[in-house]
């Protein structure tokens, strides 16, 4: 009679505990894929941006070109650059 009282204790709270260590391990693996997502959507972004400073820098070089042409005065060449900035 005291085997099947143990027993009858033992395995739900057995059973309890394997139920919260399954549910942690399973949040920690998405928890790490999440992580991982958000890494490489961060690394993507940082590709993006160098791309618009590369383009940045083109386009102010292209306007300084212009402006040592004598295309553009030096007014106009600050306002180019002014709107370039603030985009």
């Amino acid at each position: 009679m005291e085997k099947i009282i143990f027993f009858g204790l033992v395995i739900p709270i057995l059973g309890f505990v394997l139920y919260l260590g399954v549910t942690a391990i399973m949040k920690g693996v998405s928890a790490k894929s999440e992580n991982k997502d958000n890494n490489n959507s961060l690394d993507n972004k940082d590709e993006a941006s160098l791309d618009d400073q590369n383009n940045l820098s083109n386009e102010i070089e292209k306007l300084n070109n212009l402006l040592k042409d004598g295309v553009l005065t030096q007014e106009e060449f600050e306002k180019a650059k002014k709107k370039l900035l603030d985009n």
